[in-house]
């Protein structure tokens, strides 16, 4: 006890157990590959910690379950794969306007439809931040190795908890499945943020006024406190009000606390970039691949860097603009069609030439195949 422990976990494993010690307390899911380990190990282990497990009758229901556990002060998560995650949109969209915390862990599978159920894909990046309907606040991580998801699961709660935002974890299946050795940190070394409770009574809470930070203080209900969630657009009695000016102030703070709290979610890593003509953009399972072409690709003389994206949304822009004025080209490996590379090339603006290698036959990167890329833009010359 109180010391670091090491253990060999599963990603869908690494997701259960950070979470618990994250102090989730309720999960609502339906099962679906590749994520179902995820509910079949919380339906054991959530009520040994005093918890809640149910398992709905869709996703749509699902995402709503965890949306009300989480009004009642319970910090609450559900797990999906691509079908799955599409159901769960609207509700995304709720979660977003009425600022309830809540965790959604998407572990994604080939697609589009039913689409090849366990082979892996990053195919869900731009539905991730772009899912639901109208400009919402979200943010979503893609961990690259079963010890960083660990650490990913504990930081998406407190990020949630700390912003009322929905928070998306993306694992792929690799990632999901594969087993590693995973340091597990002392609780004492583990940071827990919680979210900001009431400052006043019953009578004088207001759900929704902005107390300088952009983010209103949330009463759990059962509390005493009664008060109003919608859907609708409404002012800080959370009572709907479908004024102009209303709209335009909701929709200016919750956006606008994104920009203003990046410290507390913006998650990146930079490899060998001080000197860098290429730089491999990535995230996710691939990292691991371009790692070690990277390295390789370095002991041939190659002046390669990697900026690693934990945090996909919101996009790191700054720190990215930053590394694009000292390359000459920039790759984005991924396992998809170009769904990140477009956000790059949006930033990058034509500071360096873009480029992407891309895999949609449901297999993994192989160190090989990057490396060939980065030889490819040298002209296959040292």
């Amino acid at each position: 006890m109180g010391e670091t422990t090491r253990r060999l976990m599963q990603g869908n494993e690494a997701i259960v157990e950070a979470a618990l010690v994250a102090g989730c307390r309720f999960f609502a899911g339906y099962p679906i590959t590749p994520s179902t380990e995820i509910a079949e190990l919380l339906a054991a282990r959530l009520p040994q910690a005093g918890g809640r497990f149910i398992q709905m009758e869709d996703e749509i229901a699902s995402m709503g379950a965890a949306i009300g556990a989480s009004l009642t002060g319970t910090k609450s998560m559900t797990a999906t794969s691509g079908p799955g995650f599409s159901l769960k949109q609207e509700n995304l969209g709720f979660a977003s306007l009425t600022e309830v915390p809540v965790v959604v862990v998407n572990v994604q599978r080939m697609g589009p439809s039913t689409g090849m159920p366990t082979a892996p894909s990053q195919g869900d990046i731009m539905q991730a931040r772009w899912g639901t309907h109208g400009d919402h606040p979200v943010v979503a991580m893609a961990p690259a190795s079963v010890g960083e998801t660990y650490e990913a699961t504990i930081k998406a709660f407190n990020i949630s908890e700390a912003l009322r935002v929905p928070v998306v974890i993306l694992l792929d299946e690799v990632i999901g499945h594969m087993r590693e050795g995973v340091e597990i940190p002392r609780a004492e070394d583990i940071q827990l943020l919680e979210r900001k409770g009431p400052s006043t009574g019953p009578a004088d809470h207001l759900p929704y006024a902005d107390d300088g930070t952009g983010v209103p203080e949330m009463a759990p209900f059962g509390t005493g406190y009664r008060y109003h969630v919608t859907g609708l657009f409404h002012d800080e009695t959370g009572f709907p009000d479908m004024s102009n000016a209303t709209a335009d102030t909701l929709m200016r703070r919750i956006m606008g606390k994104m920009e203003r709290h990046r410290d507390v979610y913006e998650w990146t890593e930079t490899t060998d970039t001080e000197d860098a003509e290429v730089l491999l953009v990535t995230y996710g399972s691939p990292a691991q691949a371009a790692r070690s072409a990277i390295r390789r690709a370095r002991r041939e003389g190659m002046k390669v860097g990697e900026f690693r994206v934990v945090t996909v949304w919101p996009f790191p822009e700054e720190r990215l603009r930053q590394l694009a004025g000292g390359v000459r080209e920039i790759i984005v490996p991924e396992m998809n069609l170009g769904q990140l590379r477009l956000e790059v090339e949006r930033v990058v603006a034509g500071r360096a030439r873009v480029s992407g290698i891309n895999r949609t036959d449901g297999d993994i990167f192989k160190p090989d195949e990057i490396y060939a890329g980065i030889r490819e833009v040298y002209g296959g010359e040292r």
